[in-house]
């Protein structure tokens, strides 16, 4: 059974940082591409950031420049690490992992971050 497990969201101030972190179960890491996505409220399930299983990464512009993503494949982990972050980042993150593309596949139950102003 497939699982991926989210960690580390939570309420952080403006201009601040948060580490987030997924740790998958039930497939060979390695194999997968991996991916963040999130969803404020009222709005539709947006990416955010991706890496493939080359090590090759994707952000989405909002944002570039202050989020890396990070694949660990001997935790089976991967991490978001969010600097510099601005109330409109306030979302529910998702963790995501599928053989072929972002957005595909499996994903996690979802955790909340809320960026105060």
């Amino acid at each position: 059974q497939v699982q991926l497990a989210e960690s580390g969201g939570g309420l952080v101030q403006f201009g601040g940082s948060l580490r987030l972190s997924c740790a998958a179960s039930g497939i060979t890491f390695s194999n997968y591409a991996l991916s963040w996505y999130r969803q404020a409220p009222g709005k539709e399930r947006e990416f955010v950031a991706g890496i493939r299983t080359s090590g090759d990464t994707m952000y989405a512009d909002s944002v570039k420049g202050r989020f890396t993503i990070v694949r660990d494949n001997a935790k089976n982990t991967v991490y978001l690490q969010m600097n510099s972050l601005k109330p409109e980042d306030t979302a529910v993150y998702y963790c995501n992992a599928d053989v072929f593309s972002y957005g595909m596949g499996h994903w996690g139950a979802g955790m909340l971050v809320t960026v105060s102003s």
